[in-house]
């Protein structure tokens, strides 16, 4: 039987050589895609693991558990926080997150901008874009709003603003989805996407993503939470 450090070993390795494919079959340079581990509910052991297998950027959706593991790694480790903000977490992310995938209102922006400004410091953000507006509960801001969103994002300096990122409705063409939101973000001047999950990264990739989010087909199948 397979030590947990040998499964993960071998879950990376198909990862890293299906993105290869997927970027090399559009004439994209594999090393344009970065790969978050989404460790959500997994323990530090695997997310220690992974970083020893060499992967440098881990994703979680919920605050207290970020916080937490981001203290028993690395360095060179960079957390990324995909879920949805809070503003009472607003604070608590800052200590740990140093990318938001998930911005999708004013009012958290100018709360990330004051409280960065207390500390002196910048942080990497992509706005949410929901794509199936009857789920108000999967977050982010409606296609059609991007343009006045920007325009007050101007307001707050201490956003550093990478690009789009979106979760592909259900009931969707992934490809199509993903197509979507990349002839958006190149209409904005914005050129970084992050989009893409276990299940369809490799579409993903083909429509311009430069960050995915991979959870299950690294780690397999997710654990129940405490």
């Amino acid at each position: 039987m397979k030590s947990r450090l040998e499964e993960l070993r071998a879950n990376l390795q198909s990862v890293n050589e299906r993105i290869s494919a997927a970027a090399e079959s559009v004439g994209r340079d594999p090393k344009e895609v970065t790969l978050i581990a989404v460790t959500k509910f997994f323990p530090l052991d695997d997310v220690q693991h992974l970083y020893d297998l060499g992967v440098r950027h881990f994703g979680e959706n919920r605050d207290d558990e970020g916080a937490e593991k981001s203290k028993g790694l690395g360095e060179e480790a960079t957390w990324h926080f995909q879920g949805q903000i809070q503003g009472r977490k607003i604070r608590s992310l800052l200590s740990w997150a140093e990318v938001i995938h998930s911005l999708d209102s004013l009012d958290h922006a100018a709360k990330f901008d004051r409280i960065l400004d207390e500390m002196e410091q910048s942080r990497d953000f992509f706005i949410q874009i929901n794509l199936e507006p009857a789920r108000e509960d999967r977050g982010g801001i409606q296609p059609g709003d991007l343009g006045g969103f920007l325009d007050e994002l101007h307001h707050f300096p201490h956003l550093n603003l990478l690009g789009l990122m979106t979760v592909p409705p259900i009931s969707a063409e992934p490809t199509t989805a993903f197509a979507d939101i990349a002839w958006l973000a190149t209409g904005h001047g914005l050129f970084q996407l992050s989009m893409g999950m276990s299940g369809d990264f490799e579409a993903a990739i083909r429509a311009g993503a430069t960050h995915i989010r991979v959870g299950s087909s690294i780690l397999g199948s997710r654990p129940t939470p405490a």
